[in-house]
């Protein structure tokens, strides 16, 4: 498959397999591919080497895992060599692979068990592999946009321009979508999240005024024997953002909780969920924010009165 535009082609194919090794056993996903596939993707070695032409040319029973795969199937990364079984056949381990938990690809991602063997293997792993060898990873020569309309072409040519046979996409429309996707919930839980805070602070400035209200004489009496207005204020605002530190706790272990249950109950899809420390600083920052600034009219008010009006307050 040559065409001007296109740099290097890997075929890939998958499969699921049930994986063992001495003791353990656990479902790994089956990649079958090329050597072109490692730098077209950008994968990371850690140890051995990836799938050779010779491997592929010869049907070489090899496998290159990830980290993932090494840890909870063998115990131990450091197994160049090693024999894994895969649905009965064993392979040999000749490289490990780095997880990459930036990816946006499933198969890269930190948590996904995944093992990587020659194509020509694949086929003969599974009797339904042949029909999963459908997608063709692609680099480019020169730009991304003249691989594609090359590739394109050469699949219209494929299946008699029948375009409906073929999805041609690449990373950089895959990241521009996941990009746009990402700006849009970013302004709707931004949104959400902005009222809420609003909310609460307009509850927050209620409590406080209610406070203030029952607290009347109490403050009468501190400014008839001496407390001064800033003590008063510093008393009173004190207090609105204790009230919003509390509330903050409650949230952010409410929240960790949820992200717990969440990662849970999508184990299976390899993606996990965990509660930043930069998070919670900037929620601490925000309730902080939110106590001085909805507290100040309550605290100035009880700050303003006189001791006279305060001790007469419920006569």
């Amino acid at each position: 498959m040559e065409k001007d535009g296109i740099g290097l082609i890997a075929p890939s194919g998958e499969t699921s397999a049930t994986a063992r090794y001495e003791g353990n056993s656990g479902s790994v996903t089956v990649y079958g591919t090329t050597p072109a596939y490692e730098t077209i993707n950008g994968l990371s070695l850690l140890l051995g080497r990836f799938i050779k032409s010779s491997d592929v040319d010869n049907h070489t029973n090899v496998t290159v895992i990830n980290e993932t795969a090494a840890t909870e199937l063998i115990g131990y990364t450091d197994c160049i060599g090693e024999e894994v079984s895969l649905d009965g056949v064993k392979y040999t381990v000749v490289g490990l692979l780095e997880d990459n938990e930036n990816s946006l690809t499933p198969a890269f991602a930190r948590g996904s068990i995944v093992a990587y063997i020659p194509y020509t293997s694949l086929i003969r792993l599974s009797s339904e592999a042949s029909s999963n060898i459908t997608s063709f990873f692609v680099s480019a020569e020169t730009d991304m946009a003249t691989a594609e309309a090359a590739m394109t072409s050469l699949l219209m040519d494929r299946f008699d321009q029948d375009d409906d046979a073929f999805t041609v996409s690449s990373q950089d429309a895959l990241e521009d979508a996941m990009s746009s996707v990402t700006s849009v919930l970013m302004i709707l839980l931004g949104s959400i999240a902005g009222i809420s805070l609003i909310v609460g602070g307009i509850g927050i400035m209620n409590i406080m005024l209610v406070t203030v209200t029952e607290r009347t004489r109490e403050i009468g009496i501190r400014k008839a024997i001496g407390a001064g207005r800033n003590v008063i204020l510093q008393q009173f605002l004190l207090e609105s953002v204790v009230l919003c530190m509390f509330g903050c706790v409650i949230g952010v272990f409410l929240s960790w909780a949820a992200l717990r249950i969440i990662s849970v109950v999508v184990s299976s899809l390899s993606i996990s969920f965990s509660l930043e420390w930069n998070v919670v600083l900037i929620a601490v920052g925000f309730c902080f924010l939110i106590g001085i600034v909805f507290g100040l009219y309550p605290a100035n008010k009880a700050a303003k009165m006189t001791p006279v009006d305060a001790l007469r307050h419920g006569d």
